[in-house]
């Protein structure tokens, strides 16, 4: 759980780092029509660990809490993400993980297996639910580089007509 506990606070420094040094026009380019740019990226990491932070605390503080999911697709969809302020939103971000450090910190060996239960996808330990959300971040940092390299692709292909 220690090495879990330790990639989580890095959730925030790694996005950074991963989007440094990025133009606006990185940022907003979009590999195909249906297809996330940067920015939305940005904006659904940090709506899916509002969700998620609440759905941790959940499983902590209460027996076996019903865990709601998330249409990411209707959110990015329907909620304007191309109009927010993805500073904010990494900023909010950064401060959800923080906010949950101090929890973690004092996780017990007991906590670490108390149980929630998603209705459409069944119970998960709070240490499952954790392993999910470093693989979340993970997983966006890796659609980011595929939408980086799609951009520069893109750009080298334009240069050399």
């Amino acid at each position: 759980m220690e090495e879990l506990i330790k990639e989580y606070a890095l959730g925030y420094a790694m996005l950074r780092d991963a989007i440094e040094g990025l133009t606006e026009e990185e940022f907003r380019f979009k590999p195909a029509p249906d297809k996330w740019s940067i920015h939305q990226i940005l904006i659904h990491v940090t709506d899916s660990e509002i969700s998620s932070t609440s759905r941790l605390k959940k499983v902590l503080a209460e027996d076996e809490p019903t865990l709601i999911s998330f249409d990411q697709d209707a959110w990015t969809n329907n909620l304007g993400y191309d109009l927010l302020d993805r500073e904010q939103y990494l900023l909010l971000f950064k401060l959800l993980r923080s906010s949950m450090q101090t929890i973690l910190d004092n996780l017990t060996t007991e906590q670490s297996e108390r149980v929630g239960v998603y209705v459409d996808q069944g119970r998960f330990t709070f240490k499952q639910l954790m392993e999910y959300r470093i693989e979340h971040v993970r997983n966006h940092l890796a659609q980011i580089e595929r939408v980086k390299k799609a951009y520069h692709d893109k750009q080298l292909t334009n240069f050399k007509k």
